[in-house]
């Protein structure tokens, strides 16, 4: 009578250990990554990152623009693009940090928004009119989505965006080892760490940069540059409730008000140096 064979069922046994290859991968790519797709911000000098050219930029601008103008209620003539048009024309001579091809609309809406896309495609709400009252106020509003443009920041957006993607990808391959639990535990820290600790900073500098330049380019632009605190003031009373800073892809109110405080004496050494005449 044969004997039955005692079947062992093997297990694969967790170390509960992180992999530390894929993070030694991750952190040589990261350095060659950021050293090979440097760049740098006109006015400020900063450092950036951005992994497209400005071709593939401006395409992807120019297609939006073109997107959101289907999708509008343009106001084709008016007082009201009559008011933009003058802005705008004031502004655009000034902005000599890029060769934009430069084109704006005027949308009917309730909304009180205004953005400038890459390529120089400004796209301006009705709603907003209202809240800037004046050539100034629309000039601070302007040069800052414009500033948005110059110093591509929507590029950069992009190229932090792939690399907390990637990043994430590492993770998950270094906690295979882990137990499931844990392995949630740690990529739900991940996902915050990068999103509070990485994003939002950068998306709140990109902003504290779009208002300095902003400013410079109004001031440049012979518009009163003492309006543009008074301007996010209106925005912020109109806006209502607000997250916490940290919880915001803007700065909260205070901040930018001291911010301009503090930049005000360039902005007017600068007004008096283009205006003097």
């Amino acid at each position: 009578m044969s004997k039955s064979i005692p079947i062992r069922m093997v297990r694969s046994q967790r170390t509960g250990k992180l992999r530390l290859w894929p993070v030694f991968v991750f952190g040589m790519f990261f350095l060659v990554y950021y050293l090979s797709h440097q760049s740098e911000v006109p006015l400020t000098g900063r450092a950036q990152l951005v992994d497209i050219s400005k071709e593939q930029e401006v395409a992807l601008g120019i297609q939006s623009y073109r997107q959101v103008l289907s999708q509008a209620n343009v106001v084709a003539s008016g007082p009201q693009v009559e008011f933009v048009s003058r802005v705008v024309k004031q502004l655009l001579p000034v902005v000599t940090e890029a060769q934009f091809d430069w084109e704006f609309s005027v949308v009917r809406s309730e909304e009180a928004n205004a953005f400038a896309l890459p390529g120089g495609k400004i796209v301006v709400y009705t709603g907003i009119l209202p809240i800037v009252e004046n050539d100034d106020g629309l000039a601070t509003v302007l040069g800052h989505e414009i500033s948005h443009a110059v110093a591509r920041h929507g590029a950069e957006r992009m190229a932090h965006e792939k690399l907390a993607q990637f990043a994430g990808m590492v993770v998950a391959m270094s906690m295979q080892d882990m137990e499931p639990g844990t392995q949630r535990m740690v990529y739900g820290a991940f996902g915050l760490g990068s999103r509070f600790g990485i994003l939002l900073p950068f998306s709140r500098e990109h902003e504290s940069e779009a208002d300095y330049m902003g400013l410079i380019y109004l001031a440049r632009a012979c518009f009163n540059p003492e309006e543009a605190p008074k301007v996010w003031e209106r925005m912020a009373k109109h806006g209502g409730s607000r997250p916490l800073e940290f919880l915001s892809t803007h700065p909260a109110p205070e901040t930018r008000i001291q911010q301009f405080k503090r930049w005000m004496p360039e902005a007017l050494v600068v007004r008096k140096k283009y205006c003097s005449h």
